[in-house]
């Protein structure tokens, strides 16, 4: 996958997110590890956050889901905001589907790729070697 300079690449499960930036060029990628962000992940269908109970085991993927729409969220607002002008993500084929619910038109059109890898907790070498590969 070819990275311009400057791209955003943001790493993501249902629990974590990690957001990076391409300081090389398309054909030697060189990710930054950039700041946390805070993730509004109280997205969650009725019921709003309470805590996990046998009786309700479906409660962990609730969390996760609102977890990725919040992490969908934060990048719209920066897509929006002018903080991101190409995008790549990276996520858990599932944690992918519930982001890609949430994309605003114009994260869209900046997003210039997508790689459905549990790539959360990886190196920054495997993170580069999955993108160049993809």
């Amino acid at each position: 996958m070819q990275l311009p300079q400057n791209t955003i690449i943001a790493v993501a499960d249902g629990e974590k997110l990690s957001l990076f930036q391409n300081e090389g060029d398309a054909a030697n990628v060189k990710l930054r590890m950039m700041p946390s962000t805070d993730i509004d992940s109280s997205k969650i269908s009725s019921g709003g956050r309470h805590s996990s109970s046998a009786a309700n085991p479906d409660d962990s993927q609730q969390n996760e889901d609102g977890f990725s729409s919040g992490v969908a969220d934060m990048l719209n607002k920066q897509v929006l905001d002018g903080k991101i002008k190409s995008l790549v993500v990276v996520a858990a084929p599932r944690t992918l589907g519930e982001m890609r619910k949430s994309y605003h038109k114009s994260l869209s059109e900046v997003l210039i790729g997508e790689l459905d890898k549990d790539l959360t907790g990886h190196s920054l070498q495997d993170i580069e070697k999955a993108l160049a590969a993809a």
